[in-house]
């Protein structure tokens, strides 16, 4: 297994070094299992700059986590795909998050405090913020139709892949697509 995830990662890191092969084709190709449900754009999309709230009410926007890749996850309480991803998206966050990468989740409508600190509780996350969008305008702005879905930003704060559905974030084959984005930027 060890073996395999040094090739997956060595693979990466080669797409990353090599700028004719770090585009979409070169992520595209270590999509894997359920991240083949990744879909990279043809040309990084500019997000809408609305603001979201943390646990204590304050704003934020998209833009504050500019200068780094960031994965923004729209989730619900009562949503069991998103229960499912969450986990993942914790241990992706721990294990690769930092000054160049970063794990946002965004809980839509009306999520509570105490019911996302009782889940995340109840599922092991540790390392995941507590963001809300309790009146869906940013989810609203940027198409999210349905839940989970994990937008992937560039440094420049650009959408640059999508993805509808849950899917294994701590698996060899996201990891290997925020180490190629990494090592490429």
């Amino acid at each position: 297994m060890k073996s395999i995830l040094s090739a997956v990662l060595y693979t990466a890191l080669a797409f990353g070094a090599n700028p004719t092969l770090a585009g979409t084709a070169g992520l595209e190709a270590l999509r894997d299992g359920s991240m083949k449900k990744l879909v990279f754009a043809t040309a990084p999309a500019a997000v809408p700059d609305i603001p979201f709230l943390d646990e204590s009410g304050n704003e934020h926007r998209l833009s504050d986590w500019q200068g780094r890749y960031v994965a923004v996850n729209f989730w619900a309480t009562w949503c069991a795909p998103c229960r499912k991803e969450l986990p993942a998206l914790d241990t992706l966050n721990r294990e690769m998050g930092g000054d160049r990468f970063a794990v946002l989740t965004i809980a839509v409508g009306r999520n509570t405090i105490p019911a996302m600190t009782r889940l995340f509780d109840e599922t092991g996350v540790e390392s995941l913020p507590y963001f809300r969008d309790p009146t869906l305008a940013l989810s609203h702005e940027m198409g999210v139709l349905g839940l989970p879905v994990t937008v992937l930003l560039d440094p420049e704060g650009r959408e640059i892949a999508r993805m509808t559905g849950d899917a294994d974030w701590a698996g060899e084959s996201a990891r290997a697509i925020v180490a190629a984005l990494l090592a490429g930027g």
